[in-house]
């Protein structure tokens, strides 16, 4: 079975449906061999919250080095989110197989009119799926209330209910304690239950299991989780004090009622396994989870937020008040059953208000939710889209101001594509220019109307149909296809010719829909790459030096200052245009050594090297060994990690220093760590861009920020050197790319002895340069800086 066969059957499942209980959810586990039964699994329940929760957890256990798969709804765009294992969703090939193997027992449960809902069966694909990665630990957000849900069908080990409040009194009962003795439910058999509530609901929940209870300082509860004030914008300072331990740290999910779900997060984990206090503040500070008060630009701020519900929109209303600003713009969507009167009345003076309609039948119409902004909101005015609303909102907005998307997750997902989407290019850095043109013969002619173009991207429907329209009237060729991609969205690919596109660029920035922003990209993308930070040639050379006695190269032969500073003086007169000082080996194997030994190691070398004309980076995964590197005098951290350390993103921000994002599943490389891509160009552009937006956050300039593809980290041969061969692509991201491909064990096939690396490294450069990589990283600076001569001297540089 394709993948496009079983998505289109998962999504054509029914949503509802008047039978309550495990028991289906059960049959398909059962056909499928129970694989809920060779994990440790954990269910979070909750009316808000719940989410957040989950992912804390999976942070700090993944920290811990548990392996750890993760359930969660709802979603942004696609299914395959809400299923992920150590934090990279469930593969195409995976949902095909197992939904392969489910399909006759779904065929049965038709026959006796008990065919699931959607959110039974992903369930059950789920911890299939947890089940064939042989994850330690399963985290199962419930859907609805706890009692019926299909992750009843479990037995938890350790479970929570985060917070309850009046929802689906349909189904749930009437009253808060009906609702609190539904999601009770969850409690594991031989521990207390985890909780975050007070009051009546607790009161209700202590009838049904023992807890452990967790809530803000000035209470009762076992537990103490005080959020203590603001670290930065993005960030503010949690402690949590149980009966024997306790922790400080730094939470990206700001607010009382996240320091709440940390202090959930933490019990659970202490429940789980031996997490001593250090790992629990690591694993909490790394959760990230778009849409819940994302800050995804800052001049002006601009929020994501998915809340959905008055109890939500006032918690929301509080963490507003934390910043200053002059004027606050709302693009708001919501759906027809969510109470967002309720919602809209809890908001502080409004000084525009857009309303839009996500594209879905569940949506309220935008000209309803504008009047009932009446009298909230000093303007007033009903978008035809959630893309467009936020792109007016954006671009009126001042530096000062603040503009805040909420109502909704369907509305963030929309409004999220202005910071994720990308526009990629598809036929390499200098386009299709046929070189039979000679220009001789055809020298009055415009090479805008000759060179031809071709870009991907992913749109909405509705910005599809336009894009197409306009497009085919210019004269140029658009294909669209629903196969394969995110539920919501179309890959869109067109192919024409410069003069073509910079029309289209014209024609969208007046379309509507959201569209400008893609004109935008259009536009970045035809006029090519953004320049590097590094003078020289192009691709700038970064001549490695490793001061270790480890590396897997050159490990030893400059661990001594004399040496290492008299290789750099050489391999600046070679042609290096920067310097990459590293004091650890990333090695397969390696040892990790500790910061300290890190420090002694480089910071001697960069304050020697500081006479030297060129400038410094420091090959570090950890903040600590950046920060004193940067005070010594280095310019960059390359961080081939890909800000595993939290804090790095902040120490590069306050030295207003470069950062090099690297993607790598693990560093040191673990070779028993591998990972299924669906296409691992498009799967490491993907997860890089949620890193730039991270950077972003913490206030690093996107100009300032390199991307390295990571080739061979978590990445076997052949998937490298496509990496290698599609570099371009990664210009979508629109920062400068680097390639780091030095004699690596991606060329062991061509040169099976590691000494024998340097021919495959230069040809490896060359496709780089053709590629308008932006910096190489390499041992052999003279060879490599040569290569880089002769591909521009062919291209015709200057």
């Amino acid at each position: 079975m394709h993948y496009h066969e079983a998505a289109d059957r998962l999504n054509g499942l029914q949503r509802r449906r008047p039978k309550l209980g495990t028991e289906t959810t059960a049959r398909m586990l059962s056909h499928l061999g129970d694989p809920q039964e060779s994990a440790d699994c954990v269910q979070i329940a909750g009316s808000n919250g719940k989410g957040s929760t989950a992912r804390m957890l999976d942070s700090v256990l993944r920290t811990a080095g548990l392996d750890v798969g993760l359930f969660t709804s709802p979603k942004l765009n696609d299914f395959r989110e809400q299923i992920r294992v150590n934090g990279r969703k469930i593969p195409k090939e995976a949902v095909a197989s197992s939904f392969e193997e489910l399909v006759p027992c779904l065929e049965t449960l038709r026959s006796e009119d008990d065919m699931p809902t959607h959110f039974e069966v992903i369930t059950a694909l789920a911890l299939h799926h947890f089940g064939t990665e042989d994850v330690d630990v399963a985290i199962l957000e419930v859907g609805i209330g706890g009692r019926y849900d299909a992750t009843s069908a479990v037995d938890p080990v350790a479970s929570a209910v985060t917070s309850v409040s009046l929802e689906h009194t349909e189904l749930l009962g009437d009253t808060v304690e009906e609702i609190a003795r539904d999601k009770a439910q969850v409690a594991p058999a031989n521990a207390p239950l985890v909780t975050g509530t007070d009051g009546a609901a607790l009161e209700a929940i202590r009838g049904v299991s023992d807890v452990v209870t967790v809530g803000p300082a000035g209470g009762d509860a076992d537990v103490v989780a005080a959020e203590n004030g603001m670290r930065s914008p993005v960030e503010s300072e949690v402690s949590i004090t149980g009966p024997d331990w306790s922790l400080e740290t730094a939470l990206s999910l700001l607010g009382q009622h996240q320091a709440t779900n940390a202090g959930v997060a933490a019990t659970l984990a202490r429940q789980m396994a031996s997490v001593d206090e250090t790992t629990l503040a690591d694993g909490l500070r790394k959760t990230t989870w778009p849409g819940r008060f994302e800050i995804v630009e800052r001049d002006p701020t601009v929020v994501l937020d998915g809340s959905h519900n008055p109890g939500a929109a006032a918690t929301l209303r509080d963490l507003l008040g934390r910043y200053e600003y002059d004027d606050l713009h709302v693009v708001f969507a919501a759906m027809a059953d969510k109470e967002y009167e309720e919602m809209i009345a809890e908001f502080p003076a409004v000084r525009t208000a857009y309303t839009a309609s996500p594209k879905l039948d569940r949506a309220e119409d935008a000209a309803t939710l504008a009047d009932a902004f009446e009298g909230h909101a000093t303007d007033v005015r009903a978008v035809p889209s959630v893309q467009e609303a936020v792109e007016r909102a954006v671009d009126t907005a001042a530096d000062d101001d603040f503009v805040l998307v909420t109502g909704s997750l369907y509305a963030v997902a929309e409004a999220r594509d202005r910071w994720i989407r990308q526009v990629v290019p598809k036929d390499g850095p200098r386009g299709a220019t046929a070189d039979a043109f000679d220009d001789r013969t055809f020298a009055d002619a415009d090479p805008e109307t000759v060179e031809t173009r071709v870009f991907e991207t992913l749109l909405r429907g509705e910005q599809a149909e336009v894009v197409t329209d306009e497009f085919e009237r210019l004269g140029g060729r658009c294909v669209t296809s629903r196969e394969g991609t995110p539920e919501k969205l179309v890959r869109t690919v067109l192919s024409g010719s410069v003069a073509d596109v910079r029309s289209l660029v014209g024609r969208l920035r007046e379309s509507g829909l959201g569209l400008a922003h893609v004109a935008r990209q259009l536009e970045t993308a035809l006029d090519g790459p953004p320049a590097g930070p590094f003078e020289g040639a192009h691709p700038a050379v970064m001549g490695i030096l490793n001061v270790t006695p480890d590396s897997f190269h050159d490990g030893g032969e400059y661990d001594r200052l004399d040496a290492a500073v008299e290789h750099a003086e050489a391999m600046v007169d070679a042609g290096a245009d920067v310097l990459d000082i590293g004091g650890e080996s990333t090695r397969p194997g390696a040892d990790p050594v500790s910061a300290e030994t890190e420090r002694n190691r480089v910071v001697p070398v960069i304050e020697a090297l500081s006479s030297l004309d060129v400038p410094i980076s420091i090959d570090t995964r950890k903040a600590t060994v950046a920060d004193a590197a940067l005070d010594a005098g280095a310019d960059v951290v390359n961080d081939v990690s890909g800000l595993s350390d939290p804090e790095m993103r902040f120490v590069v921000a306050d030295h207003d220093a470069s950062l090099v994002l690297m993607h790598s599943l693990s560093a040191p490389v673990d070779p028993s760590e591998t990972a299924t891509y669906d296409d691992v160009v498009e799967d490491v552009r993907t997860e890089l861009a949620e890193r730039v937006l991270l950077a972003e956050r913490a206030g690093i300039d996107r100009e300032r920020m390199l991307v390295d593809p990571g080739c061979g980290f978590g990445k076997s041969a052949a998937e490298s050197f496509e990496l290698v061969d599609r570099l371009h692509e990664f210009h979508a991201l629109s920062c400068p790319v680097m390639l780091g491909h030095s004699h690596k064990s991606m060329f062991e096939d061509v040169a099976p002895e590691s000494g024998a690396r340097l021919v495959p490294t230069l040809a490896a450069t060359a496709m780089a340069a053709e590629r308008s990589a932006d910096v190489v990283r390499v041992h052999d600076v003279a060879e490599n800086a040569a290569v880089v001569r002769t591909v521009d001297a062919a291209n015709g540089s200057d």
